[in-house]
């Protein structure tokens, strides 16, 4: 678990209740007695005991190392005279160490001997020795304090699994269900759309040799399905698969104009493409809908007007895209294939 950046709300507030705990143990001077000479500096030490609960979670090894060596070496400095907020405030700094750090953690392992080495100073070095009964009270309460920190770092490690295991069902639900679409899809549409290529195919076979205008129009009508065709399979690629997948067709852009041209040439229409400016990238949107403007608006001028001349431009400008389709209308003796409406 990696150590909190820094002290939170809770952090505050277990600082400010152990502080004044320590500070209320040693306004009678408890410890030294309240004749003693120092015993205004323990109870400075005692305040500042808000400083390592406050760090504890941010640096718990070495904030328990630290700790546990100055409160082993104020043990010995004044004869084996220890305060209870001190045992409190190491069973604190055990716990913090064992929930953030695993044991097997070399800081963990440190942090876990100084505690040994002061539990241990506070057994036997103490200028009142320690009970039997006492002497187990402190080896439970250090073992529960440590056993709990473990037991949450394993709580938070199964929380961190299970939520895990949660985005994977998600992720593979949400790739089931784009299969299944784009299965339905390609049913539905894709074998449609084929049907209607090979249609159109067998009719121009059977053409006679003079019906040239006929013949170039199915072969429009192959060429636009067969486009539309790897067109939804890229798209049903994209929805097996996600944007990442590998092998799929180019996205429809400007930049592919000329062999939408040369299409529409041989289907009859006689299409000029004039380019104004310097082409740059487009956004993929707008670069889309451009082309389909185009190839809407050649579609159009070729059902209405049938083959004529039409004239592209697309000029690149500051900020701004502009397309102009003009076509020279219908030629004479010509009426369209459309019904005038379009």
């Amino acid at each position: 678990m990696s150590p909190r950046p820094l002290p939170d709300a809770t952090d505050v507030l277990l600082a400010v209740v152990m502080a004044l705990f320590a500070i209320a143990e040693e306004v009678g001077g408890r410890t030294l007695g309240p004749d003693s000479p120092h015993s205004g500096w323990w109870t400075v030490a005692a305040a500042a005991t808000a400083v390592p609960v406050l760090l504890c979670r941010r640096a718990p090894a070495a904030v328990t190392c630290l700790y546990s060596l100055a409160t082993i070496a104020a043990f010995v400095h004044f004869g084996g005279i220890a305060s209870a907020w001190q045992f409190y405030i190491q069973l604190l700094l055990l716990f913090t160490l064992l929930s953030e750090l695993s044991p097997r953690d070399p800081r963990a392992v440190a942090g876990l001997a100084v505690t040994a080495a002061f539990v241990g100073t506070l057994m036997l070095a103490s200028a009142e020795p320690l009970g039997a009964g006492d002497a187990t009270v402190v080896v439970v309460m250090t073992s529960i304090a440590g056993g709990a920190g473990v037991a949450v770092r394993r709580y938070r490690q199964l929380a961190v699994h299970a939520q895990e295991r949660g985005e994977l069902l998600a992720r593979e639900a949400v790739s089931e269900e784009r299969t299944r679409i784009a299965r339905e899809l390609h049913d539905v549409v894709a074998h449609s759309v084929s049907v209607m290529v090979m249609q159109a195919g067998a009719a121009r076979l059977m053409l006679r040799r003079d019906q040239v205008t006929e013949r170039e129009s199915l072969n429009v009508v192959e060429e636009t399905g067969r486009e539309v065709v790897e067109e939804l399979r890229r798209m049903l690629g994209l929805l097996r698969t996600g944007p990442e997948g590998d092998g799929l067709a180019p996205q429809p852009c400007l930049a592919r104009l000329d062999d939408l041209v040369e299409q529409m040439r041989a289907a009859g229409l006689d299409v000029r493409l004039n380019v104004e400016g310097e082409p740059v990238p487009l956004p993929a949107g707008l670069d889309l809908s451009a082309y389909r403007i185009v190839q809407e608006a050649l579609a159009n001028t070729l059902r209405h007007s049938g083959p004529t001349g039409v004239g592209v431009t697309i000029a690149y400008r500051p900020r701004v895209l502009s397309l102009e389709i003009l076509d020279q209308g219908p030629r004479a003796g010509r009426t369209g294939h459309g019904d005038g409406a379009g």
